[in-house]
């Protein structure tokens, strides 16, 4: 860790408006990119996004300089954002019925050379039911197992790989539909 971040979340600890401040610039784009990704809109990642923010600087002084500080503080990000996913929809299970989307992955990647932005992608992840989404992005952008997301989802290892499977299902499906729509 260099001496200028140790420095400043010294500030921080001292609870110095200027080191918040700075510290706030320093995370913030980092930060507010993983609240785009755990939540549905815009509204949703900003009231994550400050009030996990509010959670960092009440915890600055648990930092004990051991690993990366960001990944410290990232790990408040994720939990604030799973946090408010928990409370808002507890166990809400959205039925979908199975299809064999991957011949009509094909047959439109083969009739079109058209590619979804990354801006693209992330809105469909953000369209999400929660549960899907919270899995999802476990699982995909954290490189956590299933085990791991079962535990810190109170949830069957089962119920994690059924989630995570449906949500591929549907963003699959979602992003066809926009790419069959470009291509009309």
């Amino acid at each position: 860790m260099d001496k200028e971040l140790r420095i400043l979340i010294q500030k921080c600890v001292e609870k110095d408006r200027e080191g918040q401040r700075e510290l706030y610039m320093l995370l913030s784009p980092v930060m507010y990119g993983i609240c785009l990704k755990y939540m549905k809109n815009k509204a949703e990642a900003d009231d994550v996004f400050q009030d996990a923010f509010v959670t960092l600087f009440q915890k600055i002084n648990q930092y004990k300089y051991k690993g990366s500080f960001e990944g410290w503080a990232k790990r408040i990000f994720i939990n604030e954002a799973l946090e408010v996913l928990r409370n808002k929809s507890r166990r809400l299970h959205v039925a979908i019925e199975d299809s064999d989307l991957n011949n009509e992955i094909e047959d439109v990647a083969n009739e079109s050379n058209t590619v979804i932005s990354q801006d693209e992608l992330l809105k469909h992840i953000q369209q999400l039911p929660d549960n899907y989404r919270m899995v999802f992005n476990l699982y995909v952008f954290e490189g956590c197992d299933h085990r791991t997301i079962a535990d810190k989802l109170n949830m069957a290892v089962g119920t994690s790989k059924s989630l995570l499977s449906r949500a591929k299902r549907v963003l699959r499906s979602n992003i066809i539909g926009e790419i069959k729509e470009k291509v009309s």
